[in-house]
Formats: C-alpha cells, structure tokens, sequence
C-alpha cells in the first residue's frame, strides 16, 4: 500500500500535464475547431430567447413536455415538426474562462488524487512500471474518457465530436498513466 501524502508529486505533475496537453489540443491544434456552430440568424434568436426570460445555469428541452405528454399527438406532431433540443444558458458577459481553467485544472487534480488513491491501495511501493502504467490508464480514461459518451446518448451531441473528446481523454489518460509510473515509489 502507498499512502496518498507519498503521491503528491505525480498527481501535481500529471495534472499540470494533462492541462497543458489540454490547452494544445483545444487552443493550438485545429483539432476541435469545428466542435460547434454559429446558430443561423443568430441576432433574431437571441433577441427571442432574452425576449423569452431565459435564466443562466438553466436547461431547456424543446419541444417541451412531461412523460404523460410525450403519448399525445400535439406533442408527436412538434416533434415531427422540429427544431428539437436542448439549450444550456451560461451568464452574460465574456467567457469566464480563468474561472473554467481553474475548475479544469482543480478537476485534473482531483482526478489525479482519486486514481493515485486506488492505485495506492492496490499497488505497493516498487511496483512494475507495466502494472502502474495500465492501472492508470484505465483508471484515468474513465475520468477523462468514458464519461464523453453520455453527451452523444443523452444530449444529442454528434458522434464525431464526442469521439474527439473521447480520444482527448485517453491522451489525458496515457499522460497520466506515465506520468504515475515514471513517479511510483520504489
């Protein structure tokens, strides 16, 4: 067993890694570029969506309505008609994007710690390389990984794209593996 106090270097380093190989997919190459879209006649939707009362930290399902709903046939035809989806309101103003990195690093972190504790329970001091690395691995693609797939079942997203973030998060997760394995005590 390995105590957590004796894996605060590798879950420091690996999360200053992830987030910076984090930063180069997202900001340097055009990997994700084409992730979204401008809405077409953007002006004239948001116009009507502040018209609306939308609220921030809000999402909205459209056409809108309850279980018992979903059986009638008003409800069928708006589906049939469309648009259908989901809009997530954010509060105005600039992206508060040193308030997001901050939240992305703390998770980089946590996520770090939470793997480095179940490996330390598992694994001994002197564990082999191999060993590390593969528990790590896997453990770490379910943070940064797997969970992707939710947004494609649940909300819609686009295959290709939940792909690409699903592929971002075994990247994350090999430098994580390595990064513990390199930083294992001996």
């Amino acid at each position: 067993m390995v105590s957590i106090s004796a894996l605060w270097i590798p879950i420091l380093v690996s999360a200053v890694v992830v987030f910076i190989a984090s930063a180069i997919l997202h900001m340097v190459l055009p990997w994700h570029k084409g992730d979204s879209r401008q809405l077409p006649d953007e002006a004239k939707v948001l116009d009507a969506l502040r018209a609306a009362g939308v609220t921030p930290g809000r999402s909205y399902r459209f056409p809108y309505c309850t279980m018992k709903e979903m059986k009638s046939p008003e409800t069928a035809e708006k589906f049939k008609r469309g648009p259908v989806g989901m809009v997530t309101i954010l509060p105005s103003g600039p992206p508060a994007m040193g308030k997001y990195l901050g939240l992305w690093f703390a998770f980089c972190i946590l996520t770090s710690v939470i793997v480095g504790c179940f490996a330390g329970i598992t694994h001994g001091p002197g564990a082999e390389h191999h060993e590390i690395f593969h528990f790590f691995a896997v453990t770490a693609f379910l943070a940064y990984g797997y969970g992707q797939l939710v947004d494609s079942i649940w909300k819609g997203q686009t295959w290709g794209v939940t792909l690409k973030h699903v592929f971002d998060g075994a990247i994350y997760a090999l430098l994580t593996a390595e990064t513990f394995s390199l930083f294992w005590p001996k």
